[in-house]
């Protein structure tokens, strides 16, 4: 009896308007109806975008997904005009960026997450806090220090290394981390220290493998924070040859010789990254998203 009534209840959510209850051709025309319009909503806008880049469009509100005109000529005038040297630069960011930003975001939040120290809530409160302050703000002080390094008294304008090292220390990723990391039940820390493990075995063999769920999390959201970035590339960046994609779209966009093709070409390159990122951490991202309502 129970399983019946639970075998009914899944069917009756089968969907979020109980379309799974509903049997035969009727049912089957209905659900068809609507996965063809949620496709059309999501996967329209980039189709469309993908369609236009081959063809030759001369209005870009008025994109369309049927394919008239097969051509490469956007792609290859804005190769012509350095759109591959400008991705090269936003991989660079993005690789080191990201490199970084997950190396201090594993390494602080297991201090937070599994230490004890005096100001430990204050230390927190001081992370989250930089995530209510906007881009604009920050820009003026984050030149000056990035003009003059302290410690070391270096000038990072005008390299991608200044675009890099911004970019270590992100509230979200750390926070992520440390969450995950208070999750790892202590007898597992307990039994490696007793084992004569020392707190960077531990650290490496036992508490970050069982986190990868969570690096999966952050190296999405992390990838789309650092590709999508367009402050701190203006505010380093003194030279074309130094143009992030996202910069140079804002360039291609000024320039009145550069065609509507070749703006919807460089904005598909753009774009092309951030969705292979997704769909080669999916798997992990789900798992992020959905441990947290399972140990609970």
């Amino acid at each position: 009896m129970k399983t019946r009534a639970m075998t009914a209840r899944s069917d009756r959510l089968d969907t979020a308007l109980g379309l799974g209850a509903v049997r035969g051709p009727l049912g089957v025309a209905l659900r068809t109806a609507l996965y063809a319009i949620l496709v059309f909503v999501f996967a329209g806008p980039l189709l469309a975008l993908l369609v236009s880049s081959f063809g030759r469009a001369t209005d870009p509100t008025r994109l369309t997904l049927i394919p008239h005109s097969f051509t490469l000529a956007n792609f290859t005038t804005a190769f012509h005009m350095g759109v591959l040297k400008y991705l090269l630069n936003s991989l660079i960011v993005v690789g080191g960026g990201l490199l970084l930003q997950i190396l201090v975001s594993i390494s602080a939040a297991y201090a937070l997450a599994r230490k004890q120290f005096p100001g430990l809530q204050l230390v927190v409160l001081l992370i989250l806090s930089t995530m209510m302050l906007p881009e604009e703000i920050l820009a003026i002080p984050l030149s000056l220090v990035l003009a003059d390094v302290p410690v070391v008294h270096v000038n990072l304008v005008g390299t991608l290394a200044g675009m890099i090292v911004p970019l270590g220390a992100w509230a979200f990723s750390i926070l992520v981390m440390t969450e995950f990391m208070r999750d790892v039940p202590l007898e597992l820390e307990e039994a490696a220290r007793l084992d004569g493990a020392g707190d960077l075995r531990i650290f490496w063999s036992v508490v970050l493998p069982l986190c990868r769920p969570a690096l999966g999390v952050i190296g999405i959201f992390g990838f789309t924070m650092i590709w999508d970035q367009y402050m701190l590339p203006l505010l380093v960046a003194q030279d074309p040859s130094q143009f992030t994609l996202a910069l140079a779209l804002r360039s291609l966009r000024a320039d009145e010789q550069v065609g509507t093709g070749v703006l919807i070409a460089s904005a598909l390159l753009a774009l092309l990254p951030s969705v292979i990122a997704f769909l080669a951490l999916q798997r992990q991202f789900m798992r992020g998203l959905t441990s947290g309502a399972i140990k609970g």
